[in-house]
């Protein structure tokens, strides 16, 4: 059996996937050297060397991959930041370890300004209205406020404030969501506009999808569309997170679209990578360049952004599902010989749970959280007994948690996902929920409709009414 050495840049539930993903190899004997940033035991149980940077600082990363070197034959990063600060340029550049990620200067999420523009230059019939507000084109602020205020007008206070930077300011802030007064539009615009340009677009109305493809540069291949659950609460209520969950149908599309909206959006990512890729093969581009949030409204697609990464939770769902050694597919991209990728035909649902804190659940709902449980250690036992019991129909990854010793504790963030798979979304659904339940300790909340049934209808009905009044 040939043996691979892979450095996994790691945050999350996303990278432990692809942790499991290479370790179920039957081809190759994996030696995984993991930069994460923090002790997560699903990683470290794995890992031939596990290391923890906690800030995921590239020179950091580097250092630990210098040492490993002679061991490593390719790496593959899950996170942004890392990829935005040009991870792969310095690997490649410094130590000629290649990476399986985009360059600096194809990580397109590094700035929503310039997403935007070159949006509207190659795909403009599905880039909302927007207009791009910077402190520098003004000579007064008071011109600013005048032209802003105008445009609100034009748009009726229905707005999407965005800044320029991942992460600046206040983040995005959405009509409804963040929002509902002209004045609380302005506090959340103000307070982004410290850090930089900030974006002012449309607020569109429809059901939202996520698009992945995997890419090597010179051809990009679909990966099956999944649905991410941003709010926290049930009803889709609360703030927007980093997601609750996901799920995937048993075919490439989703239950409220049509093969025409999944075609078009087919089309639509394949003339922005030719715009980008140029003439012959692109190897900048390997990975996932393109995830891309497109919302399905009244006029058909339109798209919300792109991430140079694959999602958290939506990638989750589909690399238990690969029918190809992961492996091989990693050589395909690296090598520019990616012709396919096989997903069994099964529907996978996510979910995760998370701690009190977690998109301020115990401010909203303090009665529901076990005050004797929080910051506690957690207790997976039970669920690696269920996962034991339904093997391959079930997937637990650890995300934001870490190993103490023997315990494993909770951190901010997203905690822990499970899988579900099945031959129906129900079915995936009901396994991931089992598991979700036998998950014990730290007060750890889930949102308990991900992909049921009334929701998925209400989602069909929504685009049924929508495509009505085209």
């Amino acid at each position: 059996m040939e043996r691979v050495g892979i450095l996994v840049v790691s945050y999350g539930a996303r990278a432990a996937a692809m942790v499991d993903a290479f370790k179920r190899s039957l081809e190759y004997e994996v030696e995984l050297y993991i930069a994460d940033r923090q002790r997560n035991p699903f990683n470290v149980e794995r890992a031939a060397e596990h290391v923890v940077i906690p800030d995921l600082d590239v020179e950091k990363i580097l250092r630990f991959a210098e040492r490993h070197r002679d061991r490593i034959d390719f790496g593959i990063v899950g996170p942004e930041k890392p990829i935005i600060n040009g991870i792969r340029d310095l690997l490649e550049g410094r130590l000629k370890i290649p990476v399986i990620c985009p360059t600096k200067r194809y990580a397109l999420e590094g700035s929503k300004v310039a997403q935007r523009r070159l949006f509207q230059e190659v795909i403009p019939e599905v880039n909302p209205r927007f207009k791009v507000f910077d402190r520098a084109e003004y000579k007064s602020d008071e011109a600013l406020r005048r032209d802003l205020e105008a445009w609100l007008d034009e748009l009726e206070n229905r707005v999407a404030v965005k800044p320029d930077a991942p992460a600046a300011g206040k983040g995005v802030g959405v009509w409804g969501d963040h929002f509902t007064t002209r004045e609380g539009i302005l506090k959340h615009f103000y307070a982004n506009l410290k850090y930089g340009p900030v974006i002012v677009e449309e607020k569109l109305e429809g059901e939202e999808s996520s698009f992945q493809a995997l890419c090597d540069g010179r051809r990009l291949v679909p990966l099956p569309e999944t649905r991410d659950y941003k709010r926290a609460f049930e009803d889709d209520r609360g703030p927007n997170t980093g997601g609750m969950g996901s799920y995937k149908d048993v075919d490439d599309i989703l239950p409220y679209m049509t093969p025409e909206d999944w075609e078009e959006e087919r089309r639509l990512v394949e003339r922005l990578f030719r715009h980008l890729r140029g003439e012959g093969r692109n190897p900048e581009l390997l990975g996932i360049p393109f995830y891309v949030a497109f919302i399905h409204t009244a006029e058909g697609p339109k798209i919300l952004e792109n991430n140079s990464r694959p999602g958290d939770p939506e990638i989750i769902n589909i690399l238990p599902l690969l029918r190809d050694d992961f492996v091989d597919i990693c050589y395909w991209m690296l090598e520019g010989n990616l012709t396919r990728v096989e997903v069994e035909h099964k529907a996978s649902v996510v979910i995760y749970k998370v701690p009190p804190n977690y998109g301020g659940f115990e401010k909203v709902y303090p009665e529901r959280v076990r005050r004797g449980e929080v910051g506690g250690p957690i207790d997976l036992s039970e669920a690696y007994r269920l996962r034991e019991r339904y093997g391959d129909r079930m997937r637990i990854y650890p995300a934001s948690m870490e190993l103490r010793d023997s315990e494993v504790y909770a951190l901010r963030s997203r905690a822990v996902c499970v899988v579900g798979i099945g031959d129906s979304i129900e079915e995936a659904r009901r396994i991931s929920l089992e598991g979700v339940k036998a998950i014990r300790g730290g007060a750890l909340w889930h949102r308990g409709d991900i992909a049921s049934r009334e929701h998925i209808e209400r989602s069909i009905r929504h685009m049924e009414e929508l495509r009505g009044h085209r």
